[in-house]
């Protein structure tokens, strides 16, 4: 036997032994042999780097380091889940459906929320071949050799059903217990221990260091199938797949045939949800059938056939002990609580949000006082109230600033908003760095490389003191800071000269006009097209444009107004930043395909998939990705999937041919 061969031998039977053990509980070897037959293995690899196979077991302890991990574009966005925290906005969500779905017959899922960090696990052939993470939902980091390291999770599969390709998504976590047992051995090395287990989960996915990943038994449980080929009618379908498949799901979900029943669910896991290996704040509750959910669709933001629920925020009391004033981006400033530490919902809370002087006055925040706090599903926990009982005569009332705390302007409250504002804007050191940040972030410029250290260096050094100063960037300037290497100074002046290829309506949301979003930007990017078009624009035809309100076309002309953002965008055109852009909008041709969907499936002669979709809409039609028995037609092309074959002739569904499809238009 050669060496590749003998290399080969030894993955497939040690990845049958690891398949055995964490798929199906049963252990077919001794701990010490299979530790002796994976050395064995592990010392070829490292003799006969070529023969090295990415799926091997080996990658279960790591190894790898990465310096730098890759962006990914999702191959289907990553969305947020809406919130409640009440039974009738549940039943308002019910009674949404009902109506959208006409009365017809529908069931819920209702799945544990756990509290770690959501990743997406993409499979081909049956091989694993990328982990990434959910990032802001349209791209994510690449982790893949972390992800390797959860023993749990096949890295290869051998399913009929799962189609060439295919996506799981899950949420990675840290067991409590591996997260008790790191913080007693920190403690035992007088080491800061860890703060929380979905923390230190988020912290270890992002190692560079693969076998430091390893050590920390990280775990991770699916709940999700996604693919352009979906074999199943449901989602309790594709669970229960993808368990038989050796997938760790979690089994606590539960089928429910109304909302009474999803309550019943709810009520029944208040309290035995703490018995779990990892925290949940909540439930999610959606649409079994995905024929349904196609139907139901998505707003912006997230799908209109599920939705969160959220227990009950956990309140805890301690001692205020100073309030200190952030300034924001926009100039905002806002108060936020030091604390004396209290442990709260798994976390140790150090401070928390009073928001603004309406909130400080509602409170009658004093120093010394006694306040409630609470962490309802936001990232910095608020005072709820005083505890008045326990006041003290000496305790003196806080006093919200009438300079801004960073450069000593006057602050001033725009009517009709509870904020206080600095507008000193082009002068005050925290919003000309958050500007920068908000600049360069994935949404905007997406400029890599450069973090929130290296702009307070790059402020502090006057080097860049504004968003157009980084395309002035060269390699001299980084002589004498620490911390460039010329391999890291090459990878900062790329991304700067990369950004310059970013679309216009990027580049507007980068520039951070207040109340600009990333919605609005798209949309008088597609009214104006240019930057000269939208400074020249008027009031009225700011408002003209749907969704402008009179809000928005303020904030727009008074931006565009100011000398020093007027040099900005002279400075930012000449660098050859895009400034314009043709968006163009899928035109209705015709109505000929009004009310009728359709599934598109394989290779065309006369289109891309991407193209064919957009002859289906601007004919009227609609476009969806599963077959269910509401589904008009299924357009059908060379190699089309199996599956959806099969399924459409379960269902009777109509199939067509690309020509019969044309002939439809005409």
């Amino acid at each position: 036997m050669d060496v590749r061969q003998q290399m080969d031998a030894l993955i497939e039977k040690l990845n049958a032994y690891n398949e055995a053990y964490y798929q199906q509980n049963t252990s077919l070897i001794s701990d010490q042999a299979f530790d002796q037959l994976l050395a064995e293995l592990q010392k070829l690899e490292a003799e006969y780097p070529l023969f090295a196979n990415p799926n091997s077991p080996t990658q279960r302890v790591g190894g790898t380091i990465t310096k730098n991990f890759s962006s990914v574009t999702h191959q289907f966005p990553m969305l947020s889940l809406g919130n409640t925290y009440n039974a009738k906005d549940l039943e308002e969500f019910d009674e949404r459906i009902r109506k959208t779905l006409e009365n017809e017959p529908y069931e819920y899922i209702c799945e544990l929320k756990f509290d770690g960090v959501a990743l997406s696990f993409w499979y081909q052939h049956g091989q694993l071949i990328k982990g990434v993470t959910r990032g802001d939902g349209t791209r994510g980091d690449d982790i893949t050799n972390n992800v390797k390291t959860i023993k749990s999770l096949p890295i290869r599969v051998h399913s009929s059903i799962f189609p060439e390709e295919f996506e799981l998504r899950g949420e990675g976590y840290m067991p409590i217990s591996s997260f008790d047992q790191i913080n007693e051995e920190k403690i035992r090395k007088g080491e800061a221990p860890l703060a929380n287990p979905r923390n230190a989960a988020s912290g270890t996915f992002k190692m560079q260091d693969s076998a430091e990943v390893a050590k920390r038994n990280m775990e991770c449980f699916v709940y999700a199938y996604l693919g352009n080929e979906n074999p199943f009618q449901t989602h309790e379908d594709s669970l229960n797949h993808i368990a038989s498949q050796g997938f760790p799901v979690s089994p606590t979900w539960r089928k429910c045939q109304n909302m009474s029943e999803v309550l019943q669910y709810i009520d029944d896991w208040a309290e035995k949800r703490h018995d779990l290996p990892l925290h949940t704040d909540g439930i999610v509750i959606k649409i079994n059938d995905f024929g349904q959910q196609e139907r139901l669709g998505y707003t912006a933001k997230s799908p209109r056939w599920a939705i969160s629920f959220k227990y009950p925020s956990e309140i805890a009391k301690t001692t205020i002990e100073s309030i200190v004033f952030q300034v924001g981006r926009t100039g905002n400033i806002t108060p936020v609580a030091n604390l004396k530490p209290v442990y709260l919902a798994g976390t140790v809370i150090k401070r928390a949000s009073v928001h603004n002087a309406n909130e400080m006055q509602r409170l009658d925040l004093r120093h010394g006082d006694q306040v409630f706090i609470e962490k309802g599903g936001e990232i910095i926990p608020k005072i709820t109230g005083v505890d008045a009982s326990a006041r003290k005569e000496v305790n003196t009332l806080f006093d919200f600033p009438e300079n801004c705390p960073a450069c000593g302007s006057p602050l001033q409250r725009v009517e009709g908003e509870a904020n206080h504002y600095c507008l000193n804007d082009t002068v005050c050191p925290p919003q000309i760095k958050g500007k920068i940040e908000h600049f360069i972030q994935r949404k905007a410029l997406n400029i890599e490389n450069i973090g929130t250290e290296t702009i307070d260096l790059f402020f502090e050094k006057g080097i860049v003191r504004e968003i157009a100063d980084l395309y002035d960037l060269k390699a001299e300037n980084f002589i004498g800071l620490d911390g460039f290497q010329t391999k890291s100074i090459q990878n900062i002046l790329s991304g700067i000269e990369k950004s310059k290829n970013i679309p216009f309506r990027q580049v507007l949301f980068g520039l951070g006009i207040r109340h600009v979003g990333a919605t609005i930007a798209e949309k008088l990017v597609l009214q104006f097209h240019s930057i000269e078009n939208l400074q020249q624009a008027t009031f009225e035809e700011l408002i003209a444009v749907p969704e402008i309100g009179e809000r928005i076309a303020v904030s727009v002309q008074d931006y565009f107004s100011k000398e020093a953002n007027q040099n900005t965008i002279t400075r930012l055109k000449a660098a050859g930043v895009q400034l314009s852009e043709e968006i163009t909008e899928i035109v209705l041709e015709g109505i000929h395909l009004v009310g009728k969907s359709f599934v598109i499936s394989g290779v065309f002669k006369n289109f891309e998939r991407d193209e064919l979709k957009a002859k289906i809409i601007a004919h009227g039609g609609k476009v969806v990705s599963s077959i269910s028995a509401k589904l008009d037609y299924l357009i059908a092309g060379d190699q089309m999937g199996p599956a959806k074959l099969e399924k459409a002739k379960q269902l009777s569904i109509k199939m067509i041919s690309e020509e019969e499809f044309l002939d439809m238009l005409n």
